[in-house]
């Protein structure tokens, strides 16, 4: 049965009171208006705005046209119903506090935000920010906690038959994949997860990571194996690229598409998780791009993490440009190196040599490309490192457009934001006074300061 809260009354005026403050914030994309993304001149900046959904190059919105079915107009439309689903899932997040189980988009131009609460006193809260709801048994952080003892049990065993599991919020479960039912039952077992809130499913492939031991192009490493460029990055003035962790180990030298001398890792993670940083030599920039079709710059505006359900664009050296949808966000998969966690799946197809490129949903860089299966030809699903995890775990710099490229001190009015930091939704700072919670993760740089987005952050 669904938990209630103790001080039911207290938390329905904390839940009525934060919808009344943010009443101008509805869903814009969610209401078919074809200028969702513009704010009145003097206004605070929308989702879309902030997001720079207008950032996206022909390219990207061919690839989703062509990978998910829709029309330039559709595309355009569907990031920025996105970017605004996205702000008003942090919300309401913020507002449901420990009821809340989950958000996810739907739709060709991602039109209907769901979001899933335990309290079906909720609801109204829910509906009155022009999404729908569904009341479900269990909480987010519930299922966030089965999941993590899963990773905890799998460390002591073989899953490479039960080689997938992850928080799927739509059908409020934790699910494992097996290719043998009893492999799954076993870890469920090990792991003490109650089946009430795990479901098991079939599944015939074995991921793998995206490894190419055949010549091409991108960057190479020990003048051998091929992998592909994640997202430019910095770290105080060294300039480099974040890409996949299984793609080489620290002190692995690179080379670069052209041959030429590029740089050194100098940090992997694989297993556990897939995360590398390479710096490079002065004779490489780290440029705000990511290669798109024919040669063309894809600009990189900012970290901000897409919703279930949002769609999301790869780039790779072996099948260039392709889109999908992400599925599920904290999945934990098995490859024959052993298990990675958490990362994001989509249904975005790659092949080997595309490992460590770039995913990307609008101009907001996501992740670097890990594993998955399937190909390009006859469609697959693939995992991404989540790219904020990675440039927190390294002290990285994301390169972006249109803002500052982070790692600066606060300028006046000052408080314990800062430039540069990785947040993660409920994360609360100071700013010119006065607190502020993150609604969604992102890395923060100059121009992103609490008051100018209200898309990531909510005063308190």
């Amino acid at each position: 049965m669904p938990h209630r809260h103790r001080h039911r009354h207290r938390h329905h005026r904390a839940v009525g009171a934060a919808v009344a403050a943010t009443a101008a914030l509805l869903v814009a994309g969610l209401s078919g208006s074809a200028s969702a993304g513009t704010a009145p001149a003097g206004s605070a900046p929308t989702a879309a705005e902030t997001l720079r959904t207008d950032a996206a190059p022909p390219a990207l919105l061919k690839a989703m046209q062509r990978d998910l079915g829709l029309d330039r107009r559709q595309a355009e439309r569907r990031l920025v119903n996105e970017a605004e689903a996205g702000a008003t899932a942090g919300r309401l997040r913020a507002a449901l506090g420990g009821d809340f189980a989950g958000a996810w988009v739907d739709g060709a131009e991602s039109g209907t935000l769901t979001v899933a609460t335990t309290d079906a006193g909720d609801v109204a809260a829910i509906e009155a920010r022009g999404a729908e709801a569904r009341v479900v048994r269990h909480s987010l952080a519930g299922l966030d906690a089965a999941k993590a003892r899963l990773d905890a049990a799998a460390a002591g065993l073989n899953t490479a038959d039960a080689p997938v599991w992850y928080v799927d919020t739509r059908a409020n479960a934790v699910v494992v994949e097996a290719i043998r039912p009893a492999a799954a039952r076993s870890l469920l077992a090990a792991a003490g997860v109650d089946r009430s809130l795990a479901r098991v499913e079939s599944r015939t492939e074995r991921p793998r990571t995206f490894y190419d031991l055949r010549g091409g192009e991108a960057y190479y490493i020990d003048n051998s194996s091929r992998c592909s460029i994640g997202f430019p990055v910095t770290k105080g003035t060294q300039q480099g690229f974040a890409t996949a962790g299984h793609c080489g180990r620290a002190g692995s030298s690179t080379t670069g598409a052209n041959r030429g001398a590029q740089g050194t890792f100098q940090g992997s993670v694989f297993p556990g998780r897939d995360m590398a940083w390479v710096a490079t030599n002065s004779s490489w920039t780290a440029t705000p791009y990511v290669l798109g079709a024919g040669g063309q710059n894809v600009q990189v505006t900012g970290s901000t993490a897409a919703p279930v359900g949002a769609s999301v664009c790869r780039s790779g050296s072996t099948t260039g440009w392709h889109c999908g949808t992400v599925t599920q966000l904290n999945t934990s998969v098995t490859y024959q190196e052993g298990t990675i966690s958490p990362v994001t799946r989509t249904t975005v197809c790659a092949e080997p040599g595309d490992s460590g490129g770039s995913y990307i949903s609008g101009s907001q860089a996501q992740g670097v490309t890990s594993g998955g299966s399937g190909d390009c030809r006859s469609g697959g699903e693939t995992f991404f490192q989540p790219i904020n995890a990675l440039l927190q775990n390294y002290g990285l710099t994301l390169r972006t457009t249109g803002g500052g490229d982070g790692g600066e001190e606060p300028g006046e009015p000052g408080g314990t934001w800062a430039a540069g930091t990785v947040y993660r939704p409920g994360d609360t700072v100071t700013y010119g006074g006065a607190a502020y919670r993150c609604l969604q993760g992102h890395q923060a740089y100059a121009g992103w300061e609490p008051p100018n987005v209200p898309a990531l952050w909510q005063r308190v």
